[in-house]
């Protein structure tokens, strides 16, 4: 049975958990295929603490922990009202398609609920079909404002 916890940035357990799997997901080719910087390794508990707006869920196979979900705080300006951004998504391969995912899910939105978000959002590669399918399970889908505008994409700018 898997159980999904809010995870605490200042438990040691949660911290080392949240960086593993993190790491997990960066040395998978849909992560980048490249491990997570020492720096990021070292600071990302303690940095995510710092930022009330981030929160993170945590599924764990008994003491083992198999999945993570890293959420960031942001503003709708339309709907003057929080949106929560799922950043990360993160499932070890010995629990991918178990639902783990949609558990996860379930517990991020009743926390988005709870800081009266209107939205949640994420980006998903086109290439990831089968989480594309899991994210559009949960009612999750590609946004237009009007069709001749065509549907929203997401770009960066690294800095």
């Amino acid at each position: 049975m898997v159980d999904v916890v809010m995870a605490d940035y200042r438990n040691p357990a949660h911290a080392r958990a949240l960086v593993d799997l993190l790491d997990a997901y960066a040395r998978d080719p849909a992560g980048g295929g490249t491990p997570l910087a020492a720096d990021a390794i070292s600071n990302l508990p303690e940095a995510l603490a710092a930022r009330p707006q981030a929160f993170s869920v945590l599924a764990y196979d008994g003491e083992q922990p198999v999945g993570l979900i890293n959420c960031l705080e942001g503003f709708s300006t339309f709907a003057c009202k929080p949106l929560v951004n799922v950043h990360d998504v993160v499932v070890l391969a010995s629990h991918r398609g178990q639902r783990v995912t949609q558990r996860m899910l379930a517990r991020v939105e009743e926390e988005a609920r709870v800081r009266g978000a209107c939205k949640l959002t994420l980006e998903v590669l086109s290439g990831n079909q089968s989480a594309l399918r899991a994210y559009e399970r949960e009612g999750f889908a590609n946004y237009q404002l009007d069709p001749a505008f065509g549907s929203a994409m997401f770009l960066e700018k690294k800095l």
